[in-house]
């Protein structure tokens, strides 16, 4: 399956292809970004497709990319289980907990908890 744009609960998401190449540079998110303009308000990344990286908050790689997503104003959603990379880091649980909260940044086990994000987010 390809990236492609879906609605999921009335909102266009471009859903990324788990088997996908991996988001291991800034150039990688803006990517996404672009290809979200052509329709979608949030894109939802596989957990998979992030560089381990990501989920490594010395290297700053989470922030720069999340900073993207909220300089050009499109949400982002990382679906899957991150329960091990979380039992690693409590910073890394804080800034998912944090994230959480907000209306731009989401971690969530699967497409059916991002629909419920959106559902409550209107």
């Amino acid at each position: 399956m390809p990236d492609e744009i879906q609605e999921h609960a009335g909102v266009p998401v471009l859903v990324c292809d788990p088997a996908g190449p991996p988001v291991a540079t800034e150039q990688d998110a803006l990517d996404l970004i672009g290809a979200a303009f052509l329709g979608a308000q949030v894109v939802a990344v596989p957990a998979n497709r992030l560089d381990e990286r990501f989920f490594s908050l010395g290297t700053r790689f989470a922030g720069d990319v999340m900073q993207k997503f909220v300089n050009y104003r499109v949400r982002l959603a990382v679906i899957g289980d991150i329960s091990a990379q979380l039992a690693e880091s409590s910073a890394l649980r804080a800034l998912v907990h944090e994230s959480n909260q907000g209306g731009q940044i989401w971690f969530v086990p699967d497409l059916d908890a991002l629909d419920t994000r959106l559902r409550a987010a209107r």
